[in-house]
């Protein structure tokens, strides 16, 4: 089988599409590549949910931390610290038996049992738990004097918080937002030892990679195969964040000092 025909075999097996059965015998570097990258699928998919999802409840967290009431501080600060508090694996486990008895009382709950959904759903919190502190420390060192510019320009309430505090606070924060961005990524491979069963799909990238690790009785082909592929999906965060960021300081000085656009004429355009 040539190494164009495993990829149309095996490219899709991730989703459910393509041969069936896993090779069982003589295996090449191509299946393995193409089958680990077809499990990559799946991780991209749980990062890439939990990371968008994630990032709306973490600004609500923020926000409600940061707030005078209790009614919307309390609520934020334990979700914040159980979330950061307990172990990853552990939320797994506990949200995969909490889903079962759900499901056992109400039958609608069924998809939280499988992985697309119930692993999406706990990687969702966990990650708007990290991404919420940060954004809260981000939120708390806000300048003063441009809360103050902003006072002076009129704003005051949502309009002073969407055009000056929040743009303000992701710029802060961003640099460590796009460390919890990769280690969410990495923490997807925390799916196969989950007991969310696949649905449709036939496995993630750590699932190949322990396929051939335990037929081949080598693990040192796809565990670096597997690694390969995280270095480069870790490239491909940096530089998305990267333009994102770029994208947020835009009116700053660049790196020769002069600015680019306006100063504080470009925060309240």
């Amino acid at each position: 089988m040539s190494c164009y025909d495993t990829i149309m075999d095996y490219g899709l097996r991730s989703l459910g599409y393509g041969e069936r059965l896993l090779p069982r015998s003589d295996f090449t570097l191509c299946q393995q590549f193409v089958l680990i990258g077809s499990g990559m699928i799946w991780n991209v998919y749980f990062g890439l949910v939990a990371l968008l999802s994630g990032f709306v409840l973490a600004t609500a967290l923020a926000v409600g931390k940061a707030s005078r009431s209790p009614w919307f501080r309390k609520p934020a600060e334990w979700t914040i610290f159980l979330f950061r508090g307990s172990p990853l694996f552990i939320q797994f486990f506990f949200a995969y038996f909490l889903f079962l008895s759900l499901k056992g009382q109400v039958p609608a709950f069924d998809a939280l049992t499988s992985a697309w959904l119930g692993a999406a759903v706990v990687l969702f919190f966990n990650t708007a738990a990290y991404s919420g502190e940060i954004f809260y420390g981000a939120l708390r060192s806000v300048p003063k004097g441009e809360i103050e510019a902003a006072d002076a320009y009129g704003l005051s309430g949502w309009a002073k918080f969407r055009r000056v505090v929040w743009p303000t606070t992701l710029r802060l924060a961003w640099p460590a937002y796009t460390n919890e961005a990769i280690f969410l990524f990495h923490a997807t491979t925390l799916v196969f030892f989950s007991g969310f069963p696949a649905s449709r799909q036939q496995g993630d990238a750590l699932y190949y990679a322990s396929y051939f690790a335990d037929k081949t009785f080598n693990p040192f082909v796809p565990y670096p195969i597997l690694a390969g592929y995280f270095v480069l999906l870790t490239l491909v965060v940096i530089a998305a964040m990267g333009l994102i960021g770029r994208r947020l300081n835009r009116h700053l000085p660049d790196a020769a000092g002069a600015p680019r656009r306006g100063g504080l004429r470009t925060i309240f355009r």
